[in-house]
């Protein structure tokens, strides 16, 4: 069986889109798929995350984006991505993203006449706001729905977006795409060498990882920080591993303690950061899962972060973090002095991060989507095709509760 993956984003770039794009392709591959790729093409090697896995069928001539360079536009060259889709043969088409390489793939697969998957991994519409421009938001929301309404099956990773895809009549969205390596990340990589390195010697680091965009709330992250260290002075450290278009401006924001790192190699250096930091600081009230969440839990690390979106999801207040309602940074900072000043407790929450990441495998959900494929294909086969929800996962109440901390 053959699938045809369409993408706007993919390595070298990096993202929660192009982890979790790259790690389908390398599950399904396993599986026993032939995988062919479309997406831009982009300066230089396959970089952090060494050989990119699959057939790299066509590379479409892309530009950077205009004041977000990392980002390549692709032309959208619907009769060269047809030509190579013919010589490719799939039978199914998967458009992991909405914008021109996406839209590309459906034409495509309506030329055909294969069926179409999509992924809605980011909440576009809301990020209208962040970006300052909150009358785009409608429009953009209208062109998604459409969009994905054509699919099969629209993956989505959290049980919020996905009630909301149904909602806004995408009936056929399901929840897929929430698992973590919790053999690469893992409490056991600690290394006491990179916090020498880091220049963290005794102190209590939080760590944050993501894309440094507007919409992702790192400002929030650094002005909690500030207040954190006011009251600790330099018993508390804050670093900020990723990249993006805000890098400049919360350079300039940033208060004493804080080291901007960049991109790191997600094979080696950021494993081994997670583990070496001692808490997870998220703020992003826009994710539709929030990847980096379940790779700090899978690294031992308590997080504090508003349960907004895909967050909700998988963090519990008390179990595996500590949660603050969206936008009040007041609370963040308590929650980062109480982690502080309360070894035990921070110890407690570390443990359950850690169980819950041990429960989402993504062993288990590359089979999942391998059984999504087969069922659309028998679909289209005339074949009786079982429910578009496919198992959830445990109940998180085998979690036992943490201690609430000291007064």
């Amino acid at each position: 069986m053959r699938a045809l993956y369409f993408s706007d984003t993919y390595p070298p770039q990096v993202n929660g889109v192009s982890v979790v794009t790259e790690l389908s392709v390398a599950g399904l591959l396993d599986r026993g798929w032939d995988v062919g790729l479309v997406t831009p093409r982009y300066p230089g090697g396959p970089g952090v995350f060494g050989r990119a896995a699959g057939q790299s069928l066509l590379e479409l001539p892309a530009r950077p984006c205009p004041g977000y360079p990392e980002i390549q536009l692709a032309a959208p060259r619907f009769v060269k991505a047809l030509g190579a889709a013919r010589r490719f043969r799939p039978d199914l088409i998967h458009c992991a993203t909405e914008f021109s390489t996406g839209w590309v793939g459906q034409w495509v697969a309506r030329r055909l006449g294969v069926p179409v998957v999509t992924s809605y991994h980011t909440d576009f519409g809301r990020y209208m706001e962040a970006y300052g421009v909150p009358w785009l938001r409608s429009p953009v929301t209208r062109f998604l729905t459409g969009f994905h309404r054509r699919a099969r099956r629209t993956l989505t990773p959290s049980r919020v977006t996905r009630t909301e895809l149904v909602e806004r009549g995408i009936e056929r969205a399901m929840v897929w795409g929430c698992g973590v390596d919790a053999v690469r990340f893992a409490p056991g990589r600690r290394s006491e060498e990179r916090r020498r390195a880091l220049g963290v010697d005794g102190r209590f680091l939080f760590l944050h990882v993501g894309r440094l965009a507007p919409e992702k709330g790192v400002d929030r992250i650094l002005a909690a920080f500030g207040r954190c260290r006011a009251v600790l002075g330099d018993r508390v450290q804050l670093i900020i591993a990723g990249d993006g278009p805000a890098r400049e401006e919360l350079a300039r924001l940033a208060p004493p303690g804080v080291t901007l790192l960049g991109y790191l190699d997600r094979h080696v250096d950021l494993p081994e950061l997670y583990a070496s930091a001692d808490a997870f600081l998220f703020a992003s009230e826009t994710e539709t899962l929030g990847l980096v969440i379940l790779e700090a839990m899978a690294s031992g690390l308590p997080v504090v972060a508003a349960p907004a979106g895909g967050v909700a999801d998988h963090l519990e207040h008390g179990v595996n973090g500590l949660a603050f309602a969206p936008g009040d940074g007041e609370a963040m900072t308590r929650f980062m002095i109480e982690l502080v000043e309360h070894p035990p407790f921070r110890n407690a929450l570390a443990d359950g991060a850690r169980r819950t990441a041990e429960r989402l495998s993504w062993d288990l959900e590359l089979d999942r989507l391998d059984r999504c494929y087969r069922e659309v294909l028998a679909e289209g086969a005339g074949a009786v095709a079982a429910t578009a929800e496919l198992p959830e996962r445990s109940d998180r109440s085998m979690i036992p509760a943490a201690p609430t901390p000291p007064a």
